[in-house]
């Protein structure tokens, strides 16, 4: 691993009820290089060095401060398949229901 890829940043998980959430902070040096205009495919997020379990899509761009990548996926994947599973999904929504007491339709 290249001494930039081993200071890339991870938050912790976060969710609603219908996703959860992480976001990722770059080196400056390593965020210098990526397109500026499109979101990064798999292949080219983990070529950079980011290291998540399977079902990350990077969805959005933080203008702001473009070193900082968002990720989402379904609630319920399967982190090894990167998968939704049924069973996992209705667990989750149901954790956040419990822990919050909404869910949208």
């Amino acid at each position: 691993m290249s001494s930039s890829a081993s200071r890339i940043e991870y938050s912790e998980k976060y969710a609603d009820d219908v996703n959860e959430y992480r976001h990722v902070i770059l080196p400056k040096e390593i965020a210098k290089t990526l397109p500026k205009s499109r979101l990064l495919t798999e292949s080219e997020w983990r070529g950079i060095g980011v290291q998540q379990s399977r079902g990350w899509q990077h969805y959005a761009i933080h203008r702001p401060e473009p070193h900082i990548l968002l990720f989402r996926r379904a609630l319920g994947t399967d982190p090894q398949s990167g998968r939704v599973v049924p069973e996992l999904e209705r667990q989750a929504r149901e954790e956040y229901k419990n822990q919050f007491g909404i869910l949208r339709k």
